[in-house]
């Protein structure tokens, strides 16, 4: 199903649980097991302080988690698989024997991907669109889990000079993620798109792709996972480079309020609450209205 306005309304399949898009905008939080992230770096790297963060952001209304063990930001040092598995899995164990809810993890590597589905993880959040690592369409496949799959300028295109703007061309490369998927046996309905705010983009660039999210679902074929929380986007709403957490935080709450409003489907946040509070606001008007 598609909503009046042209964003995916209906079921996303992962694993043996489900997402429900088309009645609220979704919350997924992020939840980082390094020690190296840009903005929470070592907060909850064991076990005890992974296990109660989950814990907060599930009571402040997230719909989803996602575990990552690797930073990816532009001055982060790559691990190994095994280095992000000994990061990953005692806090994603614990978190799964606990809570029934959708696990995310977000991991480019198809050996981390394959393991942390066999200790519950439901949807892999591939920040290269499954065009880095060419075994991890098959391994979502297999196991039936959901898939996000992220524009990434960083990683992915051509650095020379384009033609196209960056929401044309994300287009093109997310189809292309899509197409991967689809050859391996994914389903339409295990396939999330992810514009990739700050991933080599210029703030012009993430601006331009923030008001591109419908056609970034393939006009509703796909729900769109928006994902700024504490970027540098985020930095030109909330004071500059001396913005404090509260700040970025509130500005992320805005910029959710904002994609909801033009096509988003589910916000990846840090602060679970901030969000939920604002997209409370837009979801009693927009949803009230959409589906009529």
């Amino acid at each position: 199903m598609i909503t009046s306005d042209g964003r995916f309304s209906g079921i996303y399949k992962c694993g043996n649980r489900t997402l429900e898009f088309g009645k609220k905008t979704l919350v997924m939080g992020i939840l980082n097991l390094t020690p190296d992230s840009f903005s929470d770096g070592g907060k909850f790297n064991n076990v005890d302080a992974a296990v109660d963060r989950c814990a907060l952001m599930i009571s402040e209304g997230a719909d989803c988690i996602d575990l990552g063990a690797e930073a990816t930001g532009p001055k982060s040092v790559p691990i190994t698989s095994e280095e992000e598995l000994e990061r990953l899995i005692p806090a994603l164990e614990a978190i799964r024997n606990r809570f029934d809810i959708p696990l995310s993890v977000d991991t480019f590597k198809s050996e981390t991907a394959k393991v942390a589905i066999t200790y519950g993880a439901d949807i892999i959040n591939d920040i290269t669109g499954f065009l880095g690592d060419p075994d991890m369409a098959t391994v979502v496949a297999d196991n039936n889990v959901g898939c996000v799959l992220m524009f990434n300028k960083r990683t992915n295109g051509d650095t020379s000079p384009y033609v196209d703007t960056i929401s044309v061309r994300a287009v093109k490369e997310l189809t292309e993620s899509i197409n991967i998927a689809k050859k391996a046996g994914i389903e339409d309905c295990r396939i999330m798109t992810d514009p990739g705010i700050g991933f080599g983009t210029t703030r012009i660039e993430d601006a331009e792709l923030s008001s591109a999210l419908l056609s970034l679902g393939m006009q509703g074929k796909y729900p769109v996972l928006y994902a700024a929380s504490r970027k540098r986007y985020v930095r030109l709403f909330a004071g500059g480079d001396q913005a404090t957490i509260d700040q970025l935080d509130y500005a992320t709450a805005g910029l959710s309020f904002m994609a909801a409003s033009v096509g988003a489907s589910m916000v990846r946040v840090h602060n679970v609450a901030a969000s939920k509070l604002a997209l409370k606001n837009f979801d009693d008007t927009f949803y009230a209205f959409a589906n009529i």
